[in-house]
């Protein structure tokens, strides 16, 4: 476990700053800039001489080291085609740059945002990529030698505030990565509660930890039941930032916090299921971006909540066909024990409809095996009830680089969850839209005019993407940024 956590904003001549390396971006036309060109005399004419035998191409996401002839370093980083920068672009540069860093044994570097980047989001992004580029989880490891890490960084040039915040963000992500890549055995219910509590301890936070007696006396019953199984004390955990005026509505964020999944009694394949403790992510982006808005402190309100729990098997544990009465009354026909996402959300949406009076409400949740089928790794599956919020969130989904793609909720997918012998059932029609199923389902527990999107996030919170400031076959965090952009912070 290990990222860059020293990113600081410069100004004047990289040469100043005495840092082990220098990184600067060149287009595909391959030619240097005045920028490159200072960079170039320091290395002895080692840029142009990369250029001359066809080294570098200045394609996106390109990077690539130049020794100087007295050892100096540059990272060469390529920049795409000229008047298209773009803010992933740099954050692409800046990942891939940090992950060079680590396998050179740099231990910090210079990193010049080109002079033509007006935008301030481009600071930004070079921010988050730098951090996020470093990132690194070995805290089990205790066999060989210790990881290196880049020390500290310095982005000369771009926007201060847009650095700062940046830096900010992706410290939030790799918060939410540590936690998911934990184990369960380790990141249980308490674990996430622990950590509220200390994000808790800033000002305008309080935190609020239900223990299992007290939420179901409450009537929490589709929480109470998924917990039944285990031991494990399970956790329904508020964090509130009322930093806004009083009369202002909450934004409020639901994370599903699944600390490890079975299945229950309708118990899972054994391979693979190693990766349910992945089944917290939800909960991950939540205390993520609650972890960024402690820090910038952000004049408005915002609640985040997470109901957590694992889902085990044994005598106590719930069956298919029991019935279960969530928070808002409602009454829900259990036929599969593996879809027991949904069930501890249902209770989430309807105490933050019942106790609140929010904006919006949106919940994160790695549902459902079907939004991979449709989707893979690429986007995030999205669903809601108001058209409004859910351009909002494509427009975030643009800036970031997070993808989404929006799937219907008709007339026809709520009936396929309406139950003959109660409210609602927790599967839909079978083989048919099992992504929509999941939203549809939650749906009946969001009071009705209030704003809602759900998020299933099942094939982008961890897995195999190609993008440098991720790593292949770990938790990515994603989705905090494109909240954090869709919160106005």
């Amino acid at each position: 476990m290990a990222h860059l956590s020293n990113v600081k904003y410069g100004s004047g001549d990289w040469r100043n700053n005495k840092t082990d390396a220098v990184a600067v971006g060149i287009y595909e036309d391959l030619k240097m800039s005045r920028q490159i060109q200072g960079v170039n005399r320091e290395l002895g004419r080692g840029i142009s001489n990369a250029l001359s035998a066809n080294l570098l191409k200045g394609k996106i996401g390109e990077v690539k080291i130049i020794i100087g002839k007295k050892g100096n370093l540059a990272f060469v980083f390529g920049l795409g085609k000229v008047g298209n920068l773009a803010p992933e672009t740099l954050r692409k540069a800046a990942a891939g740059v940090s992950k060079l860093c680590i396998s050179n044994s740099v231990s910090s570097v210079s990193f010049l945002i080109p002079k033509e980047a007006k935008d301030d989001y481009i600071s930004q992004a070079a921010a988050e990529g730098l951090v996020l580029g470093s990132y690194q989880f070995n805290e089990f490891k205790t066999t060989g030698e210790e990881p290196f890490n880049i020390k500290s960084a310095i982005i000369l040039g771009g926007n201060k505030k847009a650095i700062t915040k940046g830096a900010i963000i992706a410290e939030g992500v790799c918060l939410a990565r540590n936690l998911e890549n934990r184990p369960g055995n380790v990141s249980t219910p308490s674990h996430l509660a622990d950590h509220a509590r200390k994000i808790g301890k800033t000002p305008d936070m309080k935190v609020t930890v239900f223990e299992r007696e007290k939420f179901t006396k409450m009537g929490m019953g589709a929480l109470a039941g998924v917990a039944s199984g285990t031991d494990e004390p399970p956790k329904f955990i508020i964090m509130e930032h009322m930093a806004g005026p009083k009369n202002q509505k909450p934004k409020i964020l639901v994370g599903k916090g699944l600390t490890f999944d079975s299945g229950g009694i309708s118990i899972k394949p054994a391979s693979k299921m190693d990766e349910m403790k992945y089944d917290m992510c939800g909960a991950g982006v939540v205390i993520g971006v609650m972890k960024i808005i402690s820090i910038l402190k952000p004049k408005m309100n915002i609640v985040g909540i997470v109901p957590s729990t694992e889902n085990m098997s044994g005598d106590k544990a719930y069956r298919p066909g029991d019935i279960l009465t969530a928070y808002n009354g409602k009454t829900i026909e259990v036929l599969n024990t593996d879809a027991e996402g949904r069930l501890i959300l249902a209770d989430a949406l309807s105490y933050a409809s019942e106790h609140y009076d929010p904006e919006f409400i949106l919940d994160f949740a790695t549902l459902t095996g079907a939004v991979v089928v449709a989707l893979g790794h690429v986007a995030t599956g999205i669903m809601g009830t108001d058209d409004s919020l859910i351009e909002k969130i494509k427009f975030s989904s643009a800036i970031t680089g997070e993808k989404v793609w929006e799937f219907p909720l008709w007339e026809e997918y709520l009936d396929q969850v309406k139950s003959t012998i109660a409210d609602v059932k927790n599967l839909g029609a079978p083989g048919q839209a099992g992504s929509i199923a999941g939203g549809a389902f939650l749906h009946s527990f969001v009071r009705e005019n209030i704003p809602w999107c759900h998020f299933d996030i099942a094939g982008s919170a961890w897995g195999n993407k190609n993008l440098p400031y991720q790593n292949k076959g770990l938790a990515t965090g994603e989705m905090i940024r494109l909240v954090v952009d869709l919160l106005e912070i």
